[in-house]
């Protein structure tokens, strides 16, 4: 369904339109909102408050073609206040419940099947290594697929930087992969041995 119409309907109130909405989208927020907090559970907790934001403030969003960019927005900002929050006060630490097993489904999630993929958890491994200017570059430009202006504008800064930062983002993401995954397919020693 096309962003306009799809924003008008939830406007309107339609519930199957927001239910589209959050399907299409929230596998993107999950994935914001993991960057930052680093645990599935929190995460998708996360993921359900930023939806909240995002559904109160929907007439907020004058420009459907920017809408992406927006939501992104809101889920950053969202997860900024949460470790604010977190660094302002202790952790709470849950109390068991018996019998609370049969609330939750047992199968795995999407979300779960993306963070067991070992590739990702190796670059979010890598992401946590990186300075916090780099890291975000990485998520709104390669992972989110935000446009440099849009991601000049939520950070701030000019798009000149946003530019000359992304090639070192990637290149400081790029080392640091290497640094957790040690070289990888470098056979020369066993050429050597062979010769």
């Amino acid at each position: 369904m096309e962003t306009t119409l799809l924003l008008e309907r939830c406007r309107a109130g339609d519930q199957l339109a927001w239910e589209h909405m959050v399907r299409q989208y929230q596998s993107r927020i999950c994935a914001v909102a993991y960057t930052y907090v680093n645990n599935t559970d929190e995460a998708r907790d996360l993921a359900q408050e930023i939806f909240v934001r995002i559904y109160r403030s929907l007439d907020k969003c004058r420009d459907p073609e920017r809408f992406l960019a927006w939501i992104i927005k809101i889920a950053r900002n969202a997860c900024l206040d949460h470790l604010r929050r977190l660094k302002s006060r202790p952790p709470r630490h849950d109390i068991p419940a018996d019998g609370m097993y049969n609330l939750v489904d047992p199968g795995p999630t999407p979300e779960d099947d993306w963070v067991t993929d070992s590739r990702r958890r190796l670059v979010y491994t890598a992401m946590r290594s990186m300075s916090k200017i780099n890291c975000e570059i990485i998520l709104l430009k390669d992972m989110q697929g935000l446009q440099l202006e849009e991601i000049a504008d939520m950070l701030g800064i000019p798009v000149g930087t946003v530019k000359s930062r992304s090639n070192r983002a990637r290149l400081e993401l790029a080392h640091a992969v290497r640094a957790l995954d040690g070289p990888s397919g470098d056979d020369s020693g066993e050429r050597r041995g062979i010769a």
